[in-house]
């Protein structure tokens, strides 16, 4: 498992389209708050024929946000550009190269056995140019993984690829809606997508691959209003938990602070684990929980005890 606090960060992850003029403002007035990741994206909320436009405005956006915070303390919360296309990300390089200071990375949507390896040599280029670390995240979306003859072949042969790279691998990402989409399949406000199960297979999958590995986000959740909303979120958060993810796809601002509550370690979670991976007694490697509720036992607890301190020093306790 991942052995930094960096990688279980990420959490809510608002996504805005790249030619949005007025993200930077939102940024520098700290209107999201104070913990959140963002994405600007320039593939599928750009039509084609604005793709320049939305480069140059990604630009501007940049630059604004660095050229502010030289004169004013703000909080910039991770920034990730989603690119369409390896050459893309050249360009962007280049045109972006004074702003690195505040870019965390880049993403890589429909990432597939077609341009990962691509992918993956530009991301190690940029590192090698790059006076800090510059990390990438792969989106499984692709329709190549919906076929059940090779789906576990391609995730293997994905993963070795990106295991030459593994430390640059911020987050492993999965489109729901994009997957959903090969189906036909809409949830609505009061449906968790765990519950359609041949998402939930591929979802089951990727875990099983990448899992031990990797931090794999949750898949976006399309509502951020209406009647009992939220807590319909917080129940698919709650689903996705449960089922290994950690962070979540945000497409309202609305979500964030869901995310940031539904991470929140319980204090009991917070104490059985400073227990396991601070275990001293050598005679036995099986104890009580601190509240006398259940079986705490190091060699079966220790990796969940590492990702449950991870997850309290980012998001806190209750």
């Amino acid at each position: 498992m991942k052995n930094s606090i960096i990688y279980y960060s990420v959490g809510a992850l608002l996504y805005c389209p790249a030619n949005n003029k007025t993200i930077a403002s939102s940024i520098i007035a700290e209107r999201f708050g104070r913990k959140y990741s963002l994405a600007l994206c320039l593939e599928d909320t750009i039509d084609n024929y604005y793709v320049h436009d939305a480069e140059q405005q990604l630009l501007s956006t940049i630059c604004q946000i660095y050229s502010t915070r030289q004169t004013k303390n703000f909080y910039i919360p991770k920034i990730f550009i989603r690119v369409r296309s390896v050459e893309q990300m050249k360009r962007l390089v280049t045109l972006l190269k004074n702003y690195f200071d505040i870019i965390t990375g880049f993403i890589f949507p429909k990432f597939s056995i077609n341009n990962s390896e691509q992918y993956m040599e530009c991301l190690k280029n940029i590192n090698d140019c790059i006076g800090k670390t510059i990390y990438g995240m792969p989106i499984y979306e692709s329709s190549s993984i919906i076929n059940l003859n090779v789906r576990h072949d391609i995730l293997y042969k994905l993963k070795d690829i990106i295991d030459e790279v593994s430390p640059l691998i911020l987050n492993v990402r999965v489109g729901g809606n994009d997957l959903c989409h090969y189906f036909g399949f809409r949830r609505h406000i009061n449906e968790s997508i765990h519950k359609i199960t041949p998402i939930a297979n591929i979802f089951s999958d990727l875990i099983t691959v990448y899992g031990h590995d990797y931090v794999i986000s949750g898949p976006v959740y399309e509502y951020y209003n209406g009647e009992n909303w939220e807590n319909h979120f917080k129940h698919e958060i709650k689903d996705d938990i449960l089922c290994g993810f950690i962070g979540k796809t945000v497409i309202h601002p609305n979500q964030i602070e869901s995310i940031n509550f539904s991470y929140k370690v319980a204090t009991e979670d917070f104490l059985d684990a400073q227990n396991i991976i601070n275990w001293e007694n050598k005679t036995s490697l099986v104890c009580g929980s601190t509240f006398g509720t259940r079986m705490n036992e190091y060699k079966t607890h220790v990796n969940w005890a590492n990702k449950i301190l991870y997850l309290a020093n980012y998001y806190g306790t209750y």
